[in-house]
């Protein structure tokens, strides 16, 4: 029977560990890993609203993604295209972003399945005999680690020929140039943070669910047992 088990140290380690996920993976999707120092509109076009010259602005790049400022095809309404840069594999930038994609993807791939597994542990706590929280905690470790190794290869990719584009001559190898770090670098980096926290904090939960309390209300036949 399942005996459903709810603790706020185990409810705070699933929220967390989605939350870790999706931040993974939005920014790995995201664009915004460099922004790209300012350029004017190919063209010098008028601004329709101020019959100026448009403003400059700042194309961004990210690890198979870029944004630019729309040409200006009648057909595409937008002001800023986003989208692949590269249409295979081979076709990213840099081997050292090649190897970033692969780092992150997996450690990303790790907690997705970890955020998924989190959503069944008010129901099961074990498997084969082991704890459902120790193992995810050790999942997430591991996913740690991978996306350390793919964020420190990334500066490295910094001096290729499409970076270079971006951020001007004086770009290379963990220097940046010309450009500033975007929001999917520092939300890349704030989620690899929480995923060491959140496996520290798979202990506590693990705890928490095994706790003596818990055990009498399991004896009593309670199927939902909730704790503060």
């Amino acid at each position: 029977m399942c005996h459903v088990i709810v603790t706020c140290r185990s409810m705070l380690w699933t929220l967390l560990s989605i939350v870790v996920a999706f931040a993974e993976l939005i920014a790995f999707m995201s664009a915004d890993w460099l922004i790209g120092k300012a350029k004017s509109r190919s063209g010098a076009e008028p601004d329709e609203r101020s019959g100026g010259p448009s403003e400059p602005y700042h194309p961004t790049l990210g690890i198979y993604a870029r944004c630019i400022r729309n040409p200006g095809m009648q057909h595409v309404q937008r002001e800023t295209l986003c989208g692949p840069y590269a249409e295979s594999f081979g076709e990213i930038a840099s081997g050292f972003w090649q190897a970033t994609a692969i780092f992150l993807a997996v450690g990303i791939f790790i907690l997705c399945t970890v955020a998924l597994v989190s959503v069944f542990t008010m129901c099961v706590q074990s498997i084969m005999k082991k704890s459902i929280f120790n193992v995810c905690g050790l999942l997430q470790g591991i996913a740690g680690l991978f996306l350390i190794l793919g964020l420190i290869l990334y500066p490295a990719g910094w001096g290729c020929p499409k970076a270079v584009s971006y951020c001007g001559h004086y770009a290379s190898a963990y220097k940046p140039g010309d450009c500033s770090l975007g929001w999917a670098f520092y939300t890349a980096i704030g989620g690899t943070v929480l995923t060491f926290i959140c496996a520290v904090f798979s202990a506590q939960a693990e705890i928490a669910t095994s706790s003596d309390k818990v055990q009498e209300e399991i004896e009593e036949g309670k199927n939902l047992i909730c704790l503060l």
